[in-house]
């Protein structure tokens, strides 16, 4: 089945779901939702894991606009395909909570998350760069509205910061992107911005390190990172909740992806040049977010600074510029995917029932008729601080594993988060669980319709934890060659040597 189905299949229905009546349409988006994880599923199952490292899967490509050497090419590897499986059960999960309740103009509400859906699969599949370009920057225009129209008190705000921010990055990225395939196209060569031939361009290492700030900057900023996180608190705060957890569990993703597909192996001069800035701030986002998390009492605010952790840890992985650290930050997109989708979803019923206060202070004792609940929330609370026996366990161990290999001290100072992160989120869980019941705590166990959504969530997370082999298998050979260029300048070999005396990249 051609991928194109997968990417506009959520879209396409939400179209169809506009002409419905206003109680059908909703379901037919989720029917829609569960059809493309189940697309997604059937790539998963016939991806060959015995292919060489850089073959792309159920390829696709037709040029698109030749005078500018744009190709509508999508493909599959093992950068992409559980990121794809990821965002499609991720998103059943949140469609799945927001059909729970009802929604001002909800023909509208579930047509933008539906292109949201669409944007970030497309982001993730596209194979050339104006493509990713284009998807990328698509999924800013759902989430304006989404926040602007059906955020929270604070909105407006919010979203103004969130679009000046995102939208600044994206137009450096524009920039960077242009240049690089102009650069690319250098003498007799084609412009082209499809991947493939953009890895063969020679680029002059000064011309890399520039483009690389452009790129840096848009994936920062999506991520975020600090020093470039300032609208976070006022987007976590103003998102509606199922809209707030895909946001946080797949957009962050889209940018580190970015990453491993367009920067390490596209530009390793530069990935080496600046890995010690990148590294910096890692290791930065990593002990603010763990202390601005552990300072919070606004449950949101406690997931979205931890977020920021976790993602400081990913591209601590990723430019480690070690096989090992980056296959870690592979996995642990997936893996901090998976927890904070159920973790956000986790909050609006404990918020349910604390009088709709989202205030860990106005929580408490709410295990006491909740059992399953309280189970649900301690099997994510677990996967999120890395106990040993979850995929987040895996996931940091490589990460520190590439990290100690590459920048000793570095490695030291990040192994600092791994113990923040047990203080803040025991904290949590045992002041909404475990201290003294609220006062407008009514304490009652989850309902099978919210159970419905949660469980199959947490499910995965304790599959992915038995065996974390499934992706790290699919992934090893891909990221293995995402960052051979930069690892090939780093540690040079005779070969190396020898090939770049012959002019070949």
């Amino acid at each position: 089945m051609p991928l194109s189905v997968l990417i506009w299949l959520p879209v396409g229905a939400a179209l169809v779901a506009a002409l419905l009546p206003e109680r059908v349409g909703p379901r037919v988006v989720l029917g829609a939702a569960v059809v493309d994880l189940g697309i997604a599923c059937g790539y998963v199952a016939g991806f060959d894991t015995h292919a060489a490292a850089r073959k792309l899967q159920y390829l696709t490509d037709q040029t698109w606009i030749a005078q500018l050497g744009i190709h509508y090419k999508l493909a599959l590897d093992g950068l992409n395909l559980f990121l794809v499986l990821m965002t499609t059960l991720l998103w059943v999960g949140a469609l799945g909570a927001a059909n729970l309740r009802e929604w001002e103009r909800p023909r509208l509400f579930y047509f933008q998350l539906a292109l949201a859906e669409s944007a970030v699969l497309g982001a993730f599949i596209a194979q050339d760069l104006a493509l990713f370009v284009g998807f990328f920057d698509l999924m800013l225009i759902p989430f304006y509205f989404l926040v602007g129209a059906w955020g929270g008190p604070n909105r407006v705000a919010a979203t103004t910061k969130l679009v000046i921010y995102t939208l600044v990055g994206s137009l450096l990225m524009l920039a960077a992107a242009i240049a690089l395939g102009v650069t690319a196209a250098s003498g007799d060569r084609s412009l082209s911005f499809a991947f493939s031939d953009l890895a063969q361009a020679t680029i002059g290492k000064g011309a890399q390190e520039l483009i690389f700030v452009g790129f840096a900057a848009a994936f920062l900023v999506k991520m975020p990172l600090f020093p470039l996180h300032a609208w976070m608190p006022d987007g976590y705060r103003a998102m509606p909740l199922p809209v707030l957890a895909v946001f946080s569990g797949v957009l962050s993703k889209v940018a580190a992806y970015g990453f491993l597909r367009i920067v390490l192996p596209l530009l390793p001069d530069a990935s080496v040049h600046w890995q010690l800035t990148m590294l910096v701030i890692a290791v930065v986002s990593i002990l603010y977010g763990s202390t601005m998390a552990f300072t919070q009492t606004d449950a949101r605010l406690v997931v979205g600074f931890s977020s920021m952790a976790q993602l400081g840890f990913i591209v601590l992985g990723i430019f480690s510029l070690r096989p090992e650290g980056a296959q870690g930050a592979l996995l642990q997109m997936v893996n901090h995917g998976l927890v904070v989708v159920p973790l956000f979803l986790i909050i609006g019923l404990l918020a349910a029932r604390a009088g709709g206060s989202e205030d860990v202070r106005d929580m408490g004792g709410i295990a006491f008729r909740a059992p399953v609940l309280a189970a649900l929330f301690l099997i994510v609370a677990f996967a999120t601080l890395a106990m040993p026996g979850s995929a987040n366990f895996v996931g940091e161990f490589y990460i520190l594993l590439g990290t100690f290999q590459a920048k000793l001290a570095v490695a030291l100072v990040a192994a600092v988060g791994v113990v923040l992160a047990s203080v803040y989120m025991l904290r949590v869980f045992i002041r909404t669980m475990h201290n003294r019941v609220g006062e407008r705590v009514a304490s009652r166990e989850i309902s099978r319709a919210d159970a419905l959504v949660v469980v199959p969530l947490v499910a995965v997370i304790l599959a992915i934890a038995v065996y974390p082999q499934l992706p790290l298998s699919r992934a090893k050979g891909a990221v293995s060659a995402s960052v051979a260029g930069p690892q090939a300048l780093i540690h040079p070999t005779p070969a190396a040597f020898t090939r770049v005396a012959g002019g070949t990249p």
